[in-house]
């Protein structure tokens, strides 16, 4: 079947072993001085060992694969322990993996073996990408917005703004100050227009579901090319969103220009951290 994966770059990999530990799976093991998947069948692609890596050596990748079996995961994760096996429940809740999770509790339950207890307050950032964990934010306090008292104008100067539809050669690229940012961001943000677009040029895509992260390179590679001011990066607080930054940071290189990049990191109830 097709579906999406890790994929390791054994270039950059330096075999720190920081992945190994963030896959409690046992997907990735350390093998001659270098982390390698040792089977499809483990791995559930949902890049919980890519905010781990210090090499940017891990990417997820769409192909051919065989299918993710949750029974083979727990024969090995049920011999690592209980903390292995809490880690594993984790990080299926982390990702609403509901139909896993079930199926890891049947497992335990026919081996009389404790099924560790979970609820949203004790997840942990530590086990896995909480980018695609469940979280009720209706109770978070939030200050009174100006948009309760006026109309907010916006402050978008260009169109299309989805990397994949820009054109590089496009003339709002002369002299601009763009802000390249993931595109939960003006979601997450809510004076994103006032604190950041006013007067910029604007990019979104996302790192970790657009299957484009070779083209996206090439094109920001184009885009630099033009006479740019600034470039402002700005991401979400989850590891998997800081591919955003790493994906800048290979088309400036790629590009050969020196510019200089501002990063600025947005926590999920909307904060700067």
């Amino acid at each position: 079947m097709r579906r999406k994966i890790i994929k390791i770059d054994e270039e950059k990999c330096n075999g720190c072993g920081l992945c190994t530990n963030a896959c409690p799976e046992g997907a990735i093991k350390i093998i001659d001085g270098k982390a390698k998947l040792v089977g499809d069948l483990l791995c559930d692609g949902l890049g919980a060992c890519i905010g781990n890596c210090p090499e940017d050596a891990i990417t997820i990748e769409e192909r051919e694969a065989e299918k993710y079996n949750e029974k083979k995961v727990m024969e090995n994760i049920v011999k690592g322990g209980r903390n292995l096996i809490k880690a594993h429940f984790k990080h299926l809740q982390e990702h609403s993996q509901t139909e896993y999770l079930n199926e890891a509790i049947k497992i335990l339950k026919k081996k009389n073996i404790e099924i560790p207890e979970l609820n949203n307050e004790s997840l942990s950032y530590k086990c896995g990408c909480p980018g695609s964990k469940v979280m009720d934010l209706r109770g978070h306090k939030k200050e009174k917005s100006l948009a309760d008292d006026v109309s907010v104008k916006s402050e978008l100067s260009n169109w299309p703004v989805q990397l994949h539809l820009i054109n590089p050669s496009a003339p709002y690229f002369d002299n601009a100050d763009i802000i390249i940012a993931a595109d939960c961001i003006p979601f997450c943000y809510g004076n994103f227009h006032g604190r950041f677009l006013k007067n910029k040029v604007l990019i979104i895509f996302c790192p970790k579901l657009d299957d484009a992260q070779d083209l996206y390179v090439k094109k920001l590679a184009e885009i630099f090319q033009n006479k740019i001011n600034s470039i402002t990066v700005i991401h979400l607080e989850v590891p998997c969103c800081f591919g955003t930054v790493k994906i800048v940071e290979e088309s400036l290189k790629k590009s050969g220009k020196n510019i200089s990049i501002k990063d600025y990191t947005i926590s999920i109830k909307g904060e700067i951290v």
